[in-house]
């Protein structure tokens, strides 16, 4: 069983349940998929073998190799590509996802609505803002929103050495969160920052907001930091691997011939 084989048994043993769904939706987007091809890839284009199923058109993808291999039965063409690229690709294509079909649990058709819906959502990226701080306090949030932190900083190796999530009181009263990220890398820090929105995105809240802040662990700050907030350990980073086939940088997708 794969992470996404455990996340759809049980977004389907309760169909109600939207945090689940999106639970979902989130593993998808952070698992590398293997689409079949209609052709070899050329250079930075792809043509995905799209398939007619009770007449909509999907592109057939699968979340291990060996399961494309053991529905095509045969050496075919495919490329490996993040769900988020696939579905910044596919916007707007009419195409959805036949997603492991016949060879896993988690096989499922996802309708190209819900390739949009997942584009645009991913497209909801952090902004900027400019608010002062007057006071930091343990944290108060709802614990979807602490795993859904955990599971996304946790595919972030490398990126900084820790983050700290806190209560924030801003000069105006206001009240808020902020996760300050200690020692980022230099470039990572929209990257980090998106992760932050994806997790809050994902966790089910329909309301809510996360600051996002970079500070050095030298910095006083992050001394405060270690005692009224819940801390997340980042992954250590792992060696850097060569992509194999279009797709493989998620900040630049494959197109579509």
């Amino acid at each position: 069983m794969t992470e996404l084989d455990n996340a759809h048994a049980a977004m389907e043993a309760a169909p109600d349940n939207d945090a689940l769904r999106l639970q979902f939706y989130e593993r998808l987007v952070d698992t590398e998929l293997f689409m079949l091809l209609g052709a070899e890839a050329a250079e930075d284009r792809i043509a995905p073998e799209i398939f007619e199923i009770e007449d909509r058109r999907f592109a057939l993808v699968f979340d291990r190799e060996e399961r494309l291999s053991q529905f095509v039965g045969c050496v075919a063409p495919y490329a490996g590509l993040p769900g988020r690229a696939l579905a910044q690709m596919l916007v707007g294509q009419g195409i959805g996802l036949a997603l492991n079909l016949e060879v896993a649990p988690s096989a499922m058709l996802i309708p190209d609505e819900a390739v949009d819906w997942l584009a645009k959502t991913l497209s909801n990226g952090p902004q900027e803002t400019e608010a002062r701080l007057r006071e930091l306090i343990a944290p108060n949030v709802p614990e979807s929103v602490v795993s859904g932190l955990d599971r996304k900083l946790a595919t972030a190796a490398g990126m900084a050495r820790s983050a700290y999530l806190a209560g924030a009181i801003y000069e105006d009263n206001t009240r808020g969160h902020v996760l300050a990220f200690l020692d980022a890398q230099d470039g990572a820090e929209q990257a980090l920052a998106s992760a932050a929105n994806e997790a809050l995105t994902f966790s089910g809240i329909e309301a809510g907001m996360i600051d996002v802040l970079f500070v050095r662990a030298s910095d006083p700050l992050a001394a405060y930091l270690a005692k009224v907030g819940l801390r997340f350990d980042l992954p250590e980073p792992v060696q850097p691997m060569t992509p194999t086939a279009p797709g493989m940088d998620s900040e630049k997708p494959p197109r579509l011939k």
